[in-house]
């Protein structure tokens, strides 16, 4: 079978790996009907060491289920599933808590195991971690699918880490397809204003249609100004920040309101949050962190059938396996929002 692999900052191939197969009675074969490149996947491409053994890529997909293990309950082939971004047993306590990030006996997808971005991919613990659509195989609905698999469950946990109360004001930061889908999720919790902080037009322009009423553009201290200017004073209720870097947390902590909530899902590139004596008298809550995807497609998936959400407007760009590199490079040069992969 065919797939992406990463070989070294800006080196990524596509090529013919083996097949995957059953290696545990808890495990499904699944064919990939659509995969993705996720921003996180432009961390490595920008800054990897240089191997002779690539990493296999991708942690979202959607596909069909084409083999069981003797022990999977709950599945049949021919499923069309969602994979969420990790697997998980669905029994341990922590999964039992909505926590599947956290399972006791969770994977991740990559290196060195099976990644979203091929034609096949083993599951480990198939039956607490794929999700069955009901309406199963729909090509229109495939965008909007796939995007529960990271992105929109993702910017739909900041939301819900953050507590949203209707009518409240929230600031979100970073016009990426988490972003976005932290605008679109801040709406379906009732918020009031909600303040999107981007710069590229395009991007901005959907976080209007998701439900962002103001846009800032300015960054740093012009940024803060502007938040400031658009809410008296005081800044919002809540910040939802998914970028990752040092400046977006700095910016979240000038704009938030005292009293306020931040929630960070931008995976942090910093080793430390600059929370002081400063913002200990302003009692900012800090929460936020890797969502747990797979407790949130059971909630998100009906408003996705039903037309209620159409989260999968973030991708602006479909590929197949020989264009995935230049996927890539149009995702880091800010040419594309989010890729589509069509095996």
């Amino acid at each position: 079978m065919r797939a992406t692999l990463m070989y070294g900052a800006g080196d990524v191939r596509v090529e013919t790996v083996p097949d995957p197969i059953i290696q545990q009675p808890t495990d499904a074969i699944v064919r990939v009907v659509a995969g993705c490149i996720c921003g996180s996947d432009l961390w490595p491409y920008a800054s990897k060491p240089a191997s002779e053994h690539g990493s296999r890529m991708g942690h979202e997909f959607v596909g069909i289920v084409e083999e069981l293990g003797g022990d999977v309950v709950g599945l049949a082939t021919g499923d069309f599933v969602i994979a969420p971004f990790v697997a998980s047993d669905g029994t341990c306590d922590f999964c039992r808590e909505g926590l599947q990030t956290s399972c006791r006996h969770g994977e991740h997808w990559g290196s060195p195991g099976d990644g979203g971005q091929g034609e096949f991919v083993r599951v480990p613990q198939a039956a607490g971690t794929l999700v069955v659509v009901p309406a199963g195989f729909d090509e229109a609905l495939i965008p909007s699918l796939l995007s529960l698999s990271d992105v929109m469950c993702t910017g739909y946990h900041a939301a819900k880490k953050a507590h949203i109360l209707p009518g409240q004001s929230v600031t979100v930061i970073g016009d990426g397809a988490v972003g976005l889908s932290a605008v679109l999720s801040a709406k379906l919790l009732g918020a009031g204003q909600v303040i999107l902080m981007g710069r590229h037009q395009a991007r901005t322009d959907l976080g209007r249609r998701f439900g962002a009423t103001d846009v800032v553009a300015e960054r740093g201290e012009e940024g803060i100004a502007k938040v400031k200017e658009l809410t008296g004073g005081d800044g919002t209720h809540v910040v939802l920040e998914a970028v990752g870097l040092k400046s977006a947390i700095e910016t979240a902590i000038a704009v938030v309101r005292d009293g306020g909530v931040i929630s960070r899902v931008g995976a942090p590139q910093f080793g430390e949050v600059p929370l002081g004596f400063p913002e200990f008298m302003r009692n900012i809550t800090l929460t936020g962190g890797v969502a747990p995807a797979r407790a949130y497609i059971d909630e998100l998936l009906p408003l996705v059938l039903d037309g209620t959400i159409e989260p999968g407007k973030v991708f602006d760009r479909t590929v197949g396996f020989d264009e995935v590199a230049a996927g890539y490079r149009a995702m880091a040069d800010r040419e594309a929002l989010k890729v589509l992969i069509r095996p």
